[in-house]
Formats: C-alpha cells, structure tokens, sequence
C-alpha cells in the first residue's frame, strides 16, 4: 500500500463504477472479510470522493468505467492511486494513448497532487516536452546508462541527441547487420 501505481492501460474494472474503482486503492487498509465483501467504510469513501474531486471526476463517481473517456479512466486511475495514502507513486507513460489536451490534463493531475500530497512521483515518459513542463528533476538514460540527470532547464538538444538519436542510429546498424545477414537468391 505504500507505493501507487498508474499503469499506461488504466487497469479499472469496466464494469465497476468510478468511485468502487477508486475504492480498490483502499483495500489494503481493510480487514480480509470486509475487502472480499467489498464493504468500505465511510472514511474509506470521503477519501475516494475526495479524490475523484481533486482530479475533476466527482461528478462521475457513479458512472461505470466503461463509459468514461481515456484520458477520465487515466485520472480514476490516478485518484485510485492516492487514495492508497502512498510514499511513491510510480506512472509508466500514464498519457501515451491519450490526445495532446488529455495528456496535460493528465500531467498536471500528476504533478499537482505530488506536490499538495508531497508524495515522491516517478513518472517514465517518452514526451520530452511534457517531462520539462512538469518535472522537477528529469534523469535521461541510453543503453541502460544515466545519459542526464538534471533539471529540465539544463535539457539541452545535444542531451536529447545523445539519449534518442543514439537509439536511432543503434536500431538502423541492427537492420543493417540482419540484411547482410540475409543471404541473396
């Protein structure tokens, strides 16, 4: 219970409403019976209704996931992580299937809620762009080595150089490498 997770895909229950979704990040912190009942207390639910409220969903506490949006499911998503009252929050590219609005909302969400919450959040993400807007610290890593570990301001294009184009210029010498490979007919 101490580390949240946001996962890329969501990982609701569809067939849930939103405010039971949220109430899973709660399930640590009720006895056997009760969680397998899925009874909740009404603490447990001032804190998913809290929470549904801090990332803008309130109003669709009572709607079945399957009827929300991406970019809402991601944030039933994130309100289901803090409820579990986390140390660590740990998002693996929470906005990649999202559009570009959805994935400010999203980020903004994120970044919000670690900083009123001061929970450390780690958040793994291809948008350059976003990362800079919303990060405090950025740490860039190429071949499994720490490329950057820096502020956003110090996130030069040569950095950015080194930690994507070399991943580039690595997949083109593999593609390379199987069609010599290859042996012609």
């Amino acid at each position: 219970r101490r580390i949240g997770m946001v996962f890329q895909e969501y990982n609701l229950v569809e067939r849930l409403p939103a405010i039971t979704n949220v109430l899973t990040g709660r399930l640590a912190y009720n006895s056997g019976l009760r969680s397998l009942l899925f009874y909740f207390n009404q603490e447990h639910r001032r804190i998913a209704l809290r929470n549904l409220e801090r990332v803008g969903l309130l109003h669709r506490a009572k709607f079945r996931a399957d009827r929300l949006s991406g970019g809402e499911k991601q944030r039933v998503a994130i309100a289901r992580a803090i409820s579990q009252e986390p140390k660590i929050i740990l998002a693996d590219e929470p906005v990649a299937s999202l559009d570009p609005e959805l994935s400010v909302q999203v980020m903004r969400d994120l970044a919000r809620v670690a900083r009123e919450d001061g929970v450390l959040t780690l958040i793994n993400i291809h948008q350059v762009e976003l990362a800079k807007e919303f990060a405090d610290r950025l740490i860039g890593i190429a071949e499994g080595k720490v490329v950057y570990d820096g502020s956003p301001v110090g996130l030069s294009d040569a950095i950015l150089d080194r930690i994507y184009r070399f991943d580039q210029r690595e997949a083109d010498s593999r593609v390379a490498t199987k069609r010599a490979e290859v042996p012609e007919y």
